[in-house]
């Protein structure tokens, strides 16, 4: 699926990528609507329209993975909420073992993330994903999510890489149409970003259901 002869850098988002997707989902369409509503005296299926509605609102901007705005936007503390159920924190299948694969055959790994730097910080308290990595590149540095053509171009511009020799794999698929737009070729989609969830359907992106299958050096 991968010719790693021809790669020398690999892209990867965290959460539903590299990390179950089924922690973030359960926070915020469990959890938080649970305790907010608890917070603020209200009864949950309030908690749950007013979320909702903001959730349709900023959808695939950045502040959709802004944690100081859902923060302030709520006047909740969301980082003691999400250290609440921080148990459910863990990796997809095999990812690390294609971390540690990536390392061994002298790899560059870089994350490449919208998630908001303290979510970034909570992932590394409860993961060893850190040690992997060579470079954390996030979205919130250069003010656009990844799906917008200015983050490729500020990444590309601030940190240049090679679009022929890079690999980039990730769970969004308007990231990774975002990602081919800005001359990105080994781009590659996560079967099953929630393992608690059905798999993906797509024809866009070649989908990857295991890390297991692309582990270099086999």
């Amino acid at each position: 699926m991968i010719n790693w002869n021809n790669i020398d850098t690999v892209f990867l988002d965290m959460d539903g990528t590299l990390l179950d997707l089924h922690y973030d989902n359960y926070f915020w369409l469990t959890h938080l609507p649970q305790r907010l509503a608890e917070l603020k005296s209200i009864e949950r299926s309030e908690a749950e329209k007013r979320l909702h509605s903001m959730f349709e609102r900023h959808h695939g901007s950045l502040n959709w993975y802004c944690l100081d705005f859902w923060a302030d936007s709520l006047d909740i503390d969301l980082m003691a909420l999400k250290h609440e159920v921080a148990g459910k924190i863990g990796y997809r299948p095999n990812a690390e073992n294609f971390l540690a694969a990536l390392h061994a055959n002298d790899y560059r790994v870089v994350l490449v993330t919208n998630a908001h730097q303290d979510s970034i910080a909570i992932k590394f308290q409860y993961t060893d994903l850190e040690k992997y990595l060579h470079d954390i590149v996030c979205s919130h540095d250069y003010r656009s999510p990844k799906e917008d053509q200015h983050f490729w171009q500020a990444f590309h511009q601030d940190k240049p890489f090679r679009h022929k020799s890079t690999v980039f794999i990730d769970d969004n698929l308007a990231v990774l149409s975002a990602a081919r737009k800005a001359g990105l070729q080994h781009l590659f989609a996560i079967a099953s970003p929630d393992s608690r969830k059905a798999a993906l359907e797509t024809s866009e992106f070649p989908l990857l259901h295991d890390f297991a299958d692309v582990l270099p050096g086999r």
